[in-house]
């Protein structure tokens, strides 16, 4: 016959369980927290983004601040990125700052970058957004337009990195530089006579290439975003044309544009602690265009 337990053997045998059921238990939530771990927060952090009085600028402004990220707007129109900086505080209770900015004045850019600092204290994350698109067949292209658009997309690109990586991210041993380029650097076209626009976005990604390989050691990581085609003041007229929704379908595999918010997920990433390992990179957002 089995012998039963004391009840002095029975007590201790319930607590060994109990005890045993308890550590289980503990190391269950502990898994079930690191899988909830958010790996794109940004709380605390600060970021500038240039061109952000409009268009994507402002939805990659507002898709860092949904992650809890305070947001400096640059841009040339003060009014314009007061507006942006009110209601990025309002809906997502981060605080936001609107400074002017002429990314082609050298003064400009470090006036602005110093004001930044001076209100935070700090810069972890720039992304180098503004930009123009001048449209005009090579062949009488006037230097004037050829040259405003090297000195905002690409030397522009680069007045910015280069102060805000100076004064705020080499000192701290940390940044993010997200240069936002287009597929246009990354291919020629047929259907609009760009050269210029395709010659400094082809610029901005090698430009990303040479700083990321500069600044990684650093603690800086430098990347670049393509996009496509995608809905901004400076597109809308075109991107609305019958001919070019019909260009579109035949160039594009999705065979339609980029709605808002389909360029923030790559924004935040790069941003992120998350992409720490990442750097001299470029990711297209084109729907496939760059893939044919």
């Amino acid at each position: 016959m089995k012998k039963s337990l004391s009840k002095s053997q029975f007590i201790r045998l319930t607590n060994i369980m109990q005890n045993d059921m308890i550590k289980k238990h503990s190391k269950v939530l502990k898994r079930r927290k690191s899988m909830a771990k958010n790996y794109f927060d940004l709380t605390g952090q600060v970021a500038i983004v240039t061109g952000a009085s409009t268009g994507l600028g402002v939805q990659m402004a507002k898709a860092l601040a949904n992650q809890g990220c305070n947001i400096v707007a640059l841009a040339r129109r003060q009014n314009l990125i007061d507006e942006v900086a009110a209601e990025i505080e309002k809906e997502y209770g981060v605080k936001a700052v609107g400074i002017r900015c002429d990314i082609t004045d050298t003064e400009s850019v470090e006036a602005a970058v110093d004001a930044a600092l001076k209100e935070f204290g700090r810069i972890n994350i720039l992304i180098n957004n503004a930009g123009t698109g001048g449209v005009h067949p090579a062949e009488d292209m006037p230097d004037e337009t050829f040259e405003n658009e090297m000195n905002i997309d690409l030397f522009g690109t680069f007045k910015v990195a280069r102060s805000v990586a100076k004064k705020a991210m080499i000192p701290a041993k940390y940044g993010r530089i997200i240069n936002i380029a287009s597929m246009y650097g990354l291919v020629g076209n047929k259907i609009a006579p760009t050269a210029c626009y395709h010659a400094a976005k082809g610029g901005v990604v090698n430009l990303t290439r040479a700083l990321a390989a500069e600044w990684g050691e650093k603690g800086i990581n430098v990347n670049s975003i393509c996009p496509g085609y995608f809905y901004t003041p400076l597109t809308e007229e075109t991107l609305n044309s019958e001919f070019f929704q019909n260009y579109a379908k035949t160039m594009i595999p999705l065979a339609r544009y980029g709605n808002e918010g389909e360029l923030d997920s790559a924004a935040i990433f790069l941003a992120s602690p998350a992409s720490s390992y990442v750097n001299g990179q470029n990711i297209a957002v084109d729907g496939g265009y760059t893939c044919m």
